[in-house]
């Protein structure tokens, strides 16, 4: 058996972040080999998440980088078992890593494909599976997605404060410097923070899935059967306006002044800016 030095224990604990049993193990294993050795311990990071396969993921964290110029905002979350390896420094130091492969992936959404994003010749599920053997918890991607915007564009995106909810929402504009104003940009993170406290289903009516429309449909028409047959319609129309003006984010009441809707807020936010405004699309992201 190759003999294993200290020196070769704390490389090997720099490289992996394992703790210096483990990196002892797996350098005998791989009879002082460091590379063999890391392949080791990314092996038992396999093995945990096979075992644990079953697992509820329902810790963790969300997360959101942009591009220096702004061009390109990602969201994703990363997912363990219990809220003490969500608060770790290695769970936080993924994080991190995690912001940076989200930028670089090329796909605008995909969780294989941000697992396959290579950084500096190691792929994003190499960190994942180090995590995993350093851990001992099954962690995963839960959701992730990117936007890029044209020069008439802007993302806004919050995270809530305990970094369980994230939104990204894209704006349109009329013109490049009524995307850059202050004033939208303001306006806009305002309203991603509105969709994390709501949870709009959809930005409109017509991006409401049609099973779930007929299915409240159902619903309210159960309520009232016993009213006359002639108005039951009417009454279900009336409500399904309401349910329209409650789940899509367009038609809601404006959290922090609610004699106005998130349209509205957005377009005035642009009218102030010379311009026009309007949401393109929201995306929003919890975990547990």
């Amino acid at each position: 058996m190759a003999e294993i030095s200290a020196s070769m224990v704390m490389e090997l604990r720099k490289m992996s972040g394992q703790g210096m049993m483990n990196c002892k193990k797996a350098l005998q294993e791989s009879s002082g080999d460091i590379k063999g050795a890391m392949e080791i311990l990314r092996k038992k990071g396999l093995a945990t998440l096979a075992k644990r396969a079953g697992r509820a993921t329902s810790e963790g964290v969300v997360l959101a980088k942009s591009s220096p110029d702004g061009d390109v905002t990602a969201m994703a979350s990363l997912c363990c078992e219990t809220d003490f390896v969500a608060k770790s420094d290695a769970f936080l130091t993924a994080v991190d890593t995690l912001e940076d492969y989200a930028i670089a992936c090329p796909q605008f959404e995909g969780i294989d494909n941000l697992l396959k994003v290579e950084i500096d010749g190691k792929k994003f599920d190499e960190v994942l599976n180090e995590l995993i053997s350093q851990t001992g918890e099954k962690t995963e991607i839960g959701d992730y997605q990117k936007y890029k915007v044209a020069p008439t564009e802007l993302t806004c995106s919050y995270i809530h404060f305990n970094k369980k909810v994230g939104v990204m929402v894209m704006i349109e504009t009329s013109d490049p410097k009524v995307a850059a104003a202050e004033g939208l940009k303001k306006a806009g993170t305002e309203v991603a923070m509105h969709i994390a406290a709501t949870n709009p289903l959809a930005l409109d009516k017509d991006g409401i899935d049609p099973e779930i429309i007929e299915q409240e449909k159902a619903i309210m028409a159960e309520q009232v059967k016993d009213k006359p047959a002639n108005i039951i319609d009417k009454i279900v129309e009336g409500k399904m306006r309401k349910f329209y003006t409650e789940n899509c984010l367009l038609a809601q009441p404006f959290v922090k002044d609610d004699s106005k809707t998130v349209a509205e807020v957005i377009a005035q936010a642009g009218k102030e800016a010379a311009g026009r405004a309007k949401i393109k699309k929201f995306v929003r992201f919890t975990v547990g």
